[in-house]
């Protein structure tokens, strides 16, 4: 199958506003199906940077294209863990997954680089690659709670993101009673859209993101920028 690129788009929004729109897209939509009961689900993930922050640096000076690995899991749980490499080029994003074996992930946590095997995925080897040879390694946990919502025609895909925190202790990324600092001012959270050609106008216009303030960079980064510069993130002028 075609590797395709997206179109995403980020804005941070006041919660009043984030949970108004919230619900007119319940309305409109559905809620993605792993959500289960509650509507939503807890998502952390590890990020990978190298010994001169150059991820980091690339967000920040909008270098194109650009490339960064993460390792996710959902609501604290061992059964599934992917590693996702997410490209940006033109102003769009390309991400590619697969899995990653428990005991591998437990490795890398532990400050190791795994060995190859033959069974491994392409996308696997290429990040324990970089980690011989770029000195990759883990620096932050980003964890959040979403609700996504779904709608088929364009691969349109509307979540919104709150509690947005990190950790640099990487050991605690399964541990549920972690602490993790708070990135944004209180009531301050994100809106995510992501589709493929097009978005439909039904849709934009429940979205209102005129009224939405647009956020060029990405979770990663401003959640390292909170440990590299010392600086809650907060609203720009």
């Amino acid at each position: 199958m075609k590797e395709k690129y997206r179109h995403e788009f980020k804005y941070l929004s006041p919660e009043i506003t984030l949970s108004a729109i919230e619900r007119r897209m319940d309305a409109i939509l559905l809620r993605d199906r792993n959500t289960g009961e509650k509507g939503e689900y807890a998502i952390r993930s590890i990020y990978f940077d190298d010994i001169f922050n150059t991820c980091y640096l690339e967000n920040e000076n909008g270098t194109d294209p650009r490339e960064k690995f993460r390792i996710r899991i959902y609501n604290c749980s061992k059964e599934r863990i992917s590693l996702e490499l997410k490209r940006k080029e033109r102003g769009m994003c390309l991400k590619t997954s697969c899995h990653v074996p428990l005991e591998v992930l437990e490795e890398i946590i532990a400050g190791k680089i795994p060995d190859f095997t033959s069974e491994m995925p392409y996308l696997l080897k290429k990040l324990i690659c970089q980690m011989q040879f770029r000195a990759l390694r883990p620096v932050e946990i980003v964890a959040y709670e979403r609700v996504p919502f779904t709608y088929e025609d364009g691969n349109v895909r509307i979540t919104f993101d709150r509690n947005l925190r990190s950790s640099s202790n990487i050991e605690d990324f399964f541990n549920e009673d972690a602490a993790f600092r708070s990135i944004f001012p209180f009531g301050t959270n994100m809106i995510e859209v992501k589709y493929d050609e097009l978005l439909p106008d039904f849709i934009n216009e429940t979205l209102q993101t005129s009224a939405l303030q647009w956020n060029s960079f990405s979770k990663y980064y401003l959640c390292r920028k909170f440990d590299i510069q010392g600086l809650r993130c907060g609203f720009r002028a």
